[in-house]
């Protein structure tokens, strides 16, 4: 399919600065991935500038094969590096974050499908670093609830696991060991096993998708307890992926933005150049959280009136 023209909101100008290369030179000498660049994220530059990063675990080979996806993939993409979690420890100790994401390729060829290392990396960060603040986005594990569990038991702050699309559009956009209801599985799992625990799941548009498919794909997600959304704009990013069918107006996003809090999100970003990881997220996310704690210490039964309202 013919590439689209993309409108200027779209547009998007690349810039270099210090910080910038100084994390691309410490996240290169550690060997750690970030999703930043495997994925080509249109916010890198904003986001790099401002000392914030997401770092992708397990390597930056993937199994899966999703249809949007720029990040590598092999059958069989090598061993783990059993020294991750501390390279990852010093690399946000060395940049000073106060709120991390952490987010991983898919590695189905693991019997654990690498559950056990990641939730070592977020216990080691727990730790060693008790007022961090750690958000990851997780892999499905192919439904496996008992592996979801390792992760939650290790207590990150937000776990997140991303639908992607609309279920009509699933089988197209994601990998065929991926799936809609299998992801809404996990993500209700999540909140079973943690009631108190925060989730959050993206949504990318412009593959096809109907206003009303989407709003349909929310009412799913918040019946599945998730907290947090995201929607943006997919972008595609380089010939060997999806084509965009539709570059979303601005105007949609706000309309998803609106109908995603009146569906009872406390928190949802929705722009043409939001992703899940996108700082401004991260901000009020951990915001929201510190309010929860003042709210605990205060006895305070609704510490979300004050973040929706603010």
């Amino acid at each position: 399919m013919r590439d689209l023209i993309k409108p200027e909101w779209i547009r998007v100008k690349y810039r270099h600065d210090a910080t910038i290369e100084a994390i691309k030179k410490d996240t290169k000498e550690k060997g750690l991935a970030t999703v930043c660049q495997e994925a080509l994220c249109p916010n890198i530059w904003e986001c790099w500038s401002s000392g914030t990063a997401t770092f992708m675990l397990m390597g930056d080979t993937c199994t899966r094969g999703c249809a949007f996806c720029h990040v590598k993939t092999a059958r069989v993409p090598g061993k783990l590096d059993p020294l991750e979690h501390e390279k990852l420890l010093e690399s946000i100790r060395r940049m000073k974050l106060t709120y991390v994401v952490l987010t991983s390729v898919d590695r189905d060829d693991l019997p654990d499908q690498g559950a056990e290392h990641l939730a070592h990396c977020i216990a080691h960060l727990k730790k060693n670093l008790p007022e961090l603040r750690i958000e990851i986005l997780i892999p499905d594990f192919r439904g496996d609830l008992s592996l979801v569990k390792k992760i939650v038991d290790a207590g990150p702050d937000v776990l997140a696991h991303n639908i992607e699309t609309i279920e009509r559009l699933t089988p197209k956009v994601r990998d065929r060991r991926a799936g809609y209801r299998q992801s809404l599985a996990v993500l209700k799992g999540i909140k079973e096993m943690a009631p108190a625990i925060h989730t959050k799941s993206g949504i990318m548009a412009g593959f096809g998708e109907k206003k009303e498919e989407v709003e349909k794909a929310m009412d799913d997600l918040r019946a599945a307890g998730v907290s947090f959304l995201t929607v943006g704009q997919y972008l595609r990013p380089s010939k060997d992926q999806l084509a965009v069918r539709e570059y979303v107006d601005p105007e949609l996003f706000r309309h998803y933005e609106r109908a995603g809090l009146l569906k009872g999100f406390h928190y949802v970003a929705s722009g043409p150049f939001v992703r899940s990881s996108y700082k401004a997220g991260e901000l009020f996310i951990e915001a929201l959280l510190k309010r929860e704690e003042r709210a605990k210490r205060l006895k305070n039964p609704s510490p979300f009136a004050e973040a929706v309202n603010a």
